[in-house]
């Protein structure tokens, strides 16, 4: 690691990676922790999944969700990630002094509106309020309970020759973010920011036997697929012209110089599963609103790495992502 802590290490990539395993797993390691699932599965309690998330995008909204919306969707996907039924959620406020009334009631109504559309609720809270010049806005942490339906769901579970299917188009999010920022503002490139819940039930109630979940975030799709496979110890080969990735994503990140594959989504799920049982789990992608685009991306290999066959017949290693293609999208 470095001698200070720099953007880099939120990046949801190789930094991320070693400032949890140089500094945060030494000092508090166990095995819930230990498993870096998108929650925790409690030891001794029955089938209880918990999970915890802070929030710092800028800009506070941007086209398709705003940081109340995330921080709501952002737990509840990691608690469905597990296999778990989200039930309740805490959500505490880091104010900004200075920050409209009516910017924070316009955020806080939507973070409700994403709770009762997920189906949880907001039990507890916190609020602070900061000098001026030491909040940037708004900060968002939010922690969830979620009572565990599908258990098992793991990187380890994965065998070679299993399918890896994703539920829709690549790098919407991260790519909306940015255009916002930089005030290119596009009415065709908004954020896929919503509860995958439901999304995630339809797979495992399908009988598909499913491997492992997770929502490709800070990293992408690349990033997430990286550290499925070096949990495994296993590789992962992607067919380029499978990924889904929207037109209007795709030119923004060229124009950018972003690869989408890096950029977040917030309302999208990689899935393993047999590769007898893809076409079970793809349908039952397919016949839920949040899942239209979904495909077969790739498959499992005996391999140790990701690569990504393209479109001009070459391959293409995929590692983690290195430094921060985007700070602060979620």
């Amino acid at each position: 690691m470095d001698d200070i802590i720099t953007l880099d290490y939120g990046s949801g990539g190789r930094k991320t990676s070693a400032l949890i395993e140089e500094i945060i797993l030494p000092a508090f390691g166990n095995s819930a922790l230990n498993a870096m699932g998108d929650g925790a599965l409690i030891p001794g309690a029955e089938r209880l999944a918990f999970s915890t998330d802070s929030f710092v995008v800028t800009p506070l909204e941007f086209p398709g969700g705003d940081i109340g919306k995330l921080a709501v969707c952002g737990t509840v996907n990691d608690l469905a990630m597990c296999g778990a039924q989200p039930k309740y959620l805490s959500l505490s406020l880091i104010i900004e002094e200075g920050l409209p009334a009516e910017t924070l009631r316009r955020i806080v109504l939507s973070a409700a509106a994403a709770a009762r559309e997920a189906g949880v609720q907001i039990v507890t809270g916190d609020t602070k309020v900061v000098e001026r010049g030491r909040g940037d806005g708004l900060y968002i942490n939010t922690a969830g309970i979620g009572v565990v339906r599908y258990p098992g769901i793991s990187p380890e579970a994965m065998r070679p020759g299993d399918a890896v299917l994703l539920s829709g188009t690549a790098g919407d999010h991260g790519t909306a973010v940015m255009l916002a920022r930089g005030g290119l503002m596009d009415g065709e490139v908004k954020s896929d920011c919503a509860a995958l819940n439901g999304l995630a039930e339809a797979v495992l109630a399908s009988g598909a036997n499913v491997r492992v979940l997770r929502d490709p975030t800070r990293g992408g799709v690349a990033t997430t697929l990286c550290e499925f496979a070096e949990s495994a110890g296993l590789g992962i080969e992607l067919n380029e012209w499978d990924i889904p990735v929207r037109r209007s994503v795709a030119a923004a990140c060229a124009l950018l110089g972003l690869d989408p594959l890096y950029s977040a989504n917030e309302g999208k799920m990689l899935c393993v599963v047999p590769q007898e049982a893809a076409q079970t789990a793809l349908e039952a992608m397919k016949d839920h609103p949040l899942g239209a685009d979904a495909a077969i991306i790739g498959r499992v290999t005996e391999g140790r790495r990701v690569t990504l066959n393209t479109r001009t017949g070459g391959a293409r290693v995929l590692r983690k992502l290195s430094g921060a293609q985007l700070p602060r999208i979620c």
